[in-house]
């Protein structure tokens, strides 16, 4: 394992194989690649054969990120099913958290949590052809018939609806729009968008693809050197 400044890693080999991560680095900046693939694992194991993005790794990940003096914008790369609510929020939210400038690419798919995770980042961007599903939360397992359980589910849907709304320009009404619909999805209730219905509606800022994300992220990375060198000069004076 080699040592970086602030930041603790394997080698880049090892740590793409192992989490789909990887740092990159030019002139224009350090970029940090984080992707999110399959099924967003939480506190049950995936089955081997399944894809999935596990939150124990990828939140202390995303805290080396933030803390390393090396790396300059987080690159998140989404092509995801969905996967465990409180894992995918937790993630969402260390995302929209971070000060240093964050860009989300959704390609194939952002569905269910992956929506929250999509729009967590400063500028978010979508294939054409990417689809994002919007749907009510679902408990999967033994779900008890009482008044607290469907409080629970309401408690759980309002944080994506406060979330998905407070990161994104989509409006609270269009949103929950889209999650109720009916007729659009076989035996459950919900939408399919893709890539220009997602930017219309508010809900991705930017059509685009690897090469917008980055740009934007290279962009930033300037802003703030160039907010730096004249914060030092005028120390200096």
């Amino acid at each position: 394992m080699t040592e970086d400044k602030g930041i603790y890693r394997k080698d880049k080999k090892d740590e793409i194989i192992d989490i789909g991560s990887s740092t990159m680095q030019s002139e224009k900046g350090v970029i940090h690649c984080l992707t999110i693939i399959g099924q967003v694992e939480g506190h049950q194991l995936l089955p081997e054969n399944s894809k999935s993005t596990k939150y124990e790794h990828v939140m202390p990940l995303l805290a080396a990120v933030e803390e390393s003096e090396e790396i300059e914008g987080l690159l998140i790369l989404l092509n995801t099913v969905g996967g465990d609510i409180e894992a995918g929020l937790g993630i969402a939210e260390l995302i929209s958290s971070m000060s240093k400038p964050t860009a989300s690419l959704v390609l194939g798919g952002g569905h269910s949590i992956g929506v929250p995770l999509a729009v967590a980042a400063d500028r978010s961007f979508i294939a054409p052809s990417a689809a994002m599903t919007i749907h009510p939360v679902r408990l999967t397992g033994l779900v008890i018939g009482v008044p607290q359980t469907f409080n629970y589910f309401a408690k759980i849907q309002e944080r994506i609806v406060q979330f998905v709304t407070q990161n994104s320009k989509i409006s609270r009404v269009k949103f929950i729009e889209y999650m109720m619909r009916t007729g659009e999805l076989a035996n459950d209730v919900g939408s399919v968008i893709y890539g220009q219905e997602a930017v219309e509606c508010g809900l991705i800022d930017c059509l685009g693809g690897l090469s917008d994300a980055l740009a934007f992220l290279h962009e930033e990375i300037q802003k703030r050197r160039r907010e730096k060198e004249k914060m030092q000069s005028e120390a200096l004076k």
